[in-house]
Formats: C-alpha cells, sequence, structure tokens
C-alpha cells in the first residue's frame, strides 16, 4: 500500500511538471466517413512522453488528475493544443476533444472553450466537444446551460461511450446532441454477435429518427466495418483505420487525401470534356 501511494505521489508530481512545462500532447484518431471513405475529422487524445518511462498511459494518469484537481489545468491544454492544430487543417476537417464531467463543477469551461477558439481562429462549427453519461448523471442545471451556451457558439455536442450508462434515453430528451458514439464494447465482434448486432441496429435507427450522426469507436476488422456498414452506420474509428498520430503524421495524411482527391476531380473533369 505504501509503494502504491508513493507511486501515485511521484505520478502527481510528474503531472503537474508535464502539464506546467507544456509537455503533454494530444495525438489524433481519425475519423472515416463510411460512404466516402474520406477523413473527416479527428478525435485528440492526449499523450505523455515520460523522460524516464517513455509514453505514459492515459489510463494511468487521467484518474490521477480527476483526483487531484489537475484536470481541468491538463483539459484547457489539450483544448488549446486541438484547436491550433486543427487551424492548420483544411477547413472541412474537425477535431473532437474529451471533456471530463469535473471541467464543468470548475465555472469556467465556456470561456475556456471561447478562448481557445479566439486564440486559434478556428470556427466554432469545427470543434466537438464529447462528453460522457456520467456528466449527465447530475441532472445540473448549469451543466445543461454551459451545453446550451457552448452549442449556441456553434461548437458540436457529442455524447461519447453511448450505452453504457444508465439513462441514455433520457439524456437523448434533455439535450440536442449532434453526434452518438457507440461504445467499443458493443462494436467488438458485431459481426458475429446477434446481440451486438440488435443494440447496435437500435441505436443506429434511433439516431436516424432523431437527425443525428452515428459514430462507431473501436472498429477493428473489415467484418466490423462491412457489418457496420449495412446497418446504416455513416462514421467509424478504430484500429482498423488508424491508430492515433502526432499532428505531424495528420498533415500528411490531408495532404495525400486532398491530393488524391484532386487527382480525382482532375480525371472526372477530363473525362467529361472527352465525353462533351
Amino acid at each position: 500500500m505504501d509503494a502504491r501511494a508513493q507511486s501515485r505521489r511521484k505520478i502527481e508530481i510528474d503531472l503537474r511538471h508535464a502539464i506546467q512545462n507544456d509537455v503533454l500532447r494530444p495525438h489524433y484518431q481519425p475519423l472515416i466517413d463510411f460512404t466516402t471513405g474520406r477523413i473527416t475529422g479527428f478525435e485528440a487524445l492526449v499523450r505523455w512522453p515520460h523522460p524516464e518511462r517513455g509514453m505514459i498511459s492515459p489510463a494511468e494518469f487521467i484518474p490521477v488528475a480527476e483526483e487531484t484537481g489537475l484536470i481541468n489545468a491538463l483539459g484547457g491544454l489539450m483544448l488549446r493544443r486541438a484547436c491550433m492544430d486543427a487551424a492548420q487543417w483544411p477547413d472541412d476537417i474537425r477535431v473532437a476533444v474529451n471533456l471530463s464531467p469535473l471541467q464543468f463543477r470548475v465555472g469556467n469551461l465556456l470561456s475556456m472553450v471561447m478562448d481557445a477558439l479566439n486564440q486559434s481562429g478556428l470556427p466554432a462549427r469545427r470543434l466537438e466537444l464529447e462528453i460522457t453519461e456520467t456528466l449527465l448523471l447530475e441532472k445540473s442545471s448549469q451543466v445543461l446551460a454551459t451545453l446550451h451556451a457552448l452549442r449556441a457558439l456553434g461548437v458540436r455536442i457529442s455524447m461519447d461511450d453511448f450505452g453504457t450508462g444508465y439513462s441514455s434515453l433520457s439524456y437523448l430528451r434533455s439535450f440536442p446532441f449532434d453526434k452518438i458514439k457507440i461504445d467499443q464494447s458493443f462494436v467488438r465482434d458485431v459481426a458475429a454477435n446477434r446481440d451486438a448486432q440488435a443494440i447496435v441496429r437500435s441505436i443506429i435507427s434511433l439516431g436516424a429518427g432523431l437527425g443525428v450522426t452515428i459514430t462507431a469507436e473501436g472498429v477493428e476488422t473489415e467484418a466490423e466495418l462491412s457489418c457496420l456498414r449495412s446497418e446504416g452506420c455513416q462514421e467509424g474509428q478504430g484500429f482498423l483505420f488508424s491508430q492515433a498520430r502526432p499532428n505531424a503524421d495528420v498533415i500528411r495524411l490531408l495532404e495525400a487525401q486532398c491530393g488524391a482527391e484532386f487527382i480525382a476531380s482532375a480525371a472526372t473533369a477530363a473525362i467529361a470534356a472527352r465525353v462533351a
């Protein structure tokens, strides 16, 4: 117990130092449109390159950040960095940033988002904020007011890990989400699991009825992709497409996509000219 306490304390001290010295970096996992195969955006995932331990898993340090109150500073750092990076990307590519429920309790989230957008020059419509059902368990008027204020800015709001909480449907009635993300626990082996298929089919149908984009998390196999497409899922992310990458890799991916689209467009124009 003493060793665990000392280890946790060391992580806290190192994390505080890493936040103060801007050591943490977002890596970005692409979101893929299932119809066109295009990259539509990226989810920002925090990475901590530790000088002694190498890359530390978020599963190890995020709970410490939440327990010690460092999550607001960490979240603000990632939000600013993600907006700055995304401002370099093409105008139709969004960036998604995860929010901790604890960030809503501090009371400065709205101003933090506005500052990040203003400093980076990123249009609000290109920022997507992901929240989990845990946040809405509180049924707080302050939380709903903040969400509505963020949406009024033009920011998109997404419900992450849908289906893992307790009252998902009531949350959809209490706030008009722009996107629902199917938790990867339902996506895993969906092609072979009829129960998972039924759940995924229901969520996709629900999204269609509400006019909400449905994104599948954790897509890892061609069979899962094929099943999700056949059920009408619109978008996905996962190791089948790419792991999270640093911004330099993201820029190269987007340059390759733009180049391929330019070539395809030019070829279409040339064929049309010959036909004419």
